[in-house]
């Protein structure tokens, strides 16, 4: 039984998939993890905002551990926007804190900012798949093309039950 972790940038899966008219069941996504990449665990990293509780308790139903960061709040031109940067705690997850604990790990961002975790994953042999939400991901890890996954590619399979 492979012993896999997933490693994902919850706004980063939100908004990519937002963004492409995916409208997927995190259930789901939990379910392809575990049977297609044989993921165990699945952390995601999210912002926290004490209004989201209902969303926070979906998720852990679904079988994601969640992370938090505290948030901070800024503008944007005349709007407000929340912000929760969850990159230094998914990078300390992944190479320290649970290294020794899994296999194998599944990145799920298309951010740059993790090319260097990436690497060292990939130089270690514990780099299994990157699954990247957006249309197109950074150039930083055009390097990886052999372990990149765009979540496109298995829309079908995490469809929420509205979309089939």
């Amino acid at each position: 039984m492979t012993n896999n972790y997933a490693f994902i940038d919850g706004n980063n899966l939100y908004h990519g998939a937002l963004d492409q008219g995916i409208d997927f069941n995190y259930g789901r996504l939990r379910l392809y993890l575990r049977n297609a990449l044989g993921v165990k665990k699945a952390f995601l990293f999210i912002g926290y905002v004490p209004s989201n509780t209902d969303l926070y308790s979906m998720l852990q139903s679904a079988g994601f551990t969640l992370v938090f960061k505290p948030t901070v709040p800024y503008s944007e031109g005349d709007k407000m926007t929340i912000k929760g940067n969850v990159d230094a705690e998914l990078v300390l997850y992944a190479s320290a804190i649970e290294y020794d604990n899994y296999d194998k790990a599944v990145i799920v961002s298309s951010d740059g900012d993790f090319a260097c975790l990436v690497g060292f994953l990939k130089r270690n042999d514990k780099l299994k798949k990157i699954i990247t939400p957006t249309a197109r991901y950074s150039k930083l890890l055009k390097q990886f093309h052999d372990f990149i996954l765009p979540l496109k590619e298995f829309e079908s399979s995490i469809r929420s039950a509205t979309k089939e």
